[in-house]
């Protein structure tokens, strides 16, 4: 059940720790989702000459489980069938994404330009995005870069993935995207302040929450609705998961209880409404404040005449579509307000945060394998760590570890195995 994820064939797992010494062992930079890279120091520059851009093709011939509705044929990325959509917009419209292998550079950066060799019709529109990954394993949110607007990253990083997203009009002609050639630098400015010992709590904000059902459609990254599922979906792509990973997930608390789920979906009304993020940074409706839906200032306010980005009229001011599990056992029979946390945003007050590994990582209620499942990390994702304690001795992969971390937003205990780190202790994590 507990299986390292591999996102290449040909390199060897990396090595967990042991309890009595901490790891070293080989790398395989661009195999393991989730793996802390470390960024190779830029050899000494002018302080008067621009930093060095650095640029590279990207690879789009592959396609792997991260891909929704996308194929690749003479030469060029397409939409593969113009009737699917993304569940939760209910439009009739054909979308296929491509989430490309990341890209490791050799000094730090925060700006990404792109520039697309496409043929894309009247009825078509392709989009790029970027995101990067730090030297702590985090992932920064996607941002839609172009040739004459670069994507501004959050942070310094040192891996770069882009993800692309084709559309077309229902029975016509698809984009079709020969070559994308990728241009980062850093922005420049002054360096960086060193990270706080203790940082922002995530935001939260109360939002109007539907019921998305839809058994059977697949979402936005590509996975099939089940029954009973439990996942969210959110009106902007800058925070898509994908598919079985939680790297960006919300906390959902409503009348019963809170639950943690991932972010699988776009909808609902809206595809560029990131309302979690200050005005400032927000895709569309910078007028609007942070928190505030756009689909809710229409619904209550009459906002954009009351239409979404679509023209169409908004008739509840949902910010948070739930799938069915989600739905009921957070405690809504009807569509109605919960509080919602935005995991990935700011860091989350007293904790750090650390890349974990593997798939099915089952969260335990106590230290102790005996103990009930609270949670499960379908895949690689960034946890929030708390604490720490030394609980079960637990053996797995010739490695064992009585090391256990306490994740504040699944309300349990992972085993430190499946942190994704050297240390069989975490450096700087208290004791609980």
């Amino acid at each position: 059940m507990l299986t390292p994820s591999l996102r290449r064939r040909g390199c060897a797992p990396r090595r967990r720790p042991r309890t009595t010494r901490a790891l070293s062992g080989t790398v395989c930079l661009l195999a393991l989702a989730g793996t802390t890279l470390a960024a190779t120091p830029a050899p000494a520059a002018d302080s008067a000459s621009p930093p060095a851009e650095v640029s590279w093709r990207a690879d789009l011939t592959p396609t792997g489980a991260d891909d929704v509705n996308v194929r690749h044929d003479a030469g060029a990325l397409r939409v593969r069938d113009g009737s699917v959509s993304p569940a939760s917009l209910g439009r009739d419209r054909g979308y296929a994404s491509a989430v490309l292998e990341p890209h490791h550079v050799d000094r730090p950066v925060d700006r990404v330009a792109v520039h697309l060799d496409a043929t894309v019709p009247d009825t078509a529109s392709v989009e790029v995005d970027v995101r990067g990954r730090a030297t702590d394993g985090t992932w920064t949110e996607w941002r839609r870069a172009t040739a004459d607007a670069p994507a501004e990253l959050p942070r310094d990083v040192v891996d770069v993935q882009a993800r692309l997203t084709l559309w077309n009009a229902k029975g016509e002609p698809t984009a079709a995207v020969r070559a994308l050639t990728l241009t980062a630098d850093d922005a420049g400015g002054a360096p960086a302040e060193p990270a706080p010992a203790t940082r922002a709590a995530a935001f939260s904000a109360r939002v109007y929450a539907t019921r998305e059902g839809l058994v059977g459609h697949t979402t936005a990254n590509g996975h099939v609705i089940q029954a009973d599922d439990h996942f969210v979906a959110l009106p902007s792509r800058r925070a898509l998961s994908p598919n079985g990973s939680g790297q960006y997930s919300v906390q959902v608390c409503g009348p019963a209880r809170c639950e943690t789920a991932p972010v699988w979906d776009v909808g609902p009304w809206n595809t560029h409404d990131d309302h979690w993020n200050p005005s400032s940074v927000r895709e569309q409706w910078k007028d609007l404040p942070q928190g505030l839906p756009e689909a809710q200032a229409a619904y209550e306010d009459g906002y954009n005449g009351g239409r979404d980005e679509f023209g169409r009229q908004v008739a509840n001011p949902a910010g948070i579509d739930l799938a069915d599990g989600t739905f009921y056992n957070v405690g809504l029979n009807d569509n109605g307000w919960v509080t919602v946390t935005y995991l990935w945003t700011e860091g989350g007050g007293d904790t750090a945060s650390f890349p974990t590994w593997g798939t099915d990582v089952s969260v335990r209620q106590q230290a102790t394998t005996a103990s009930t499942r609270v949670a499960t990390l379908p895949g690689p994702t960034t946890v929030r760590v708390r604490c720490q304690v030394h609980g079960q001795l637990v053996t797995y992969d010739g490695y064992s570890n009585d090391a256990w971390s306490y994740l504040p937003d699944y309300g349990g205990y992972v085993s430190n195995i499946f942190i994704d780190v050297a240390d069989a202790w975490l450096p700087g994590v208290p004791t609980c």
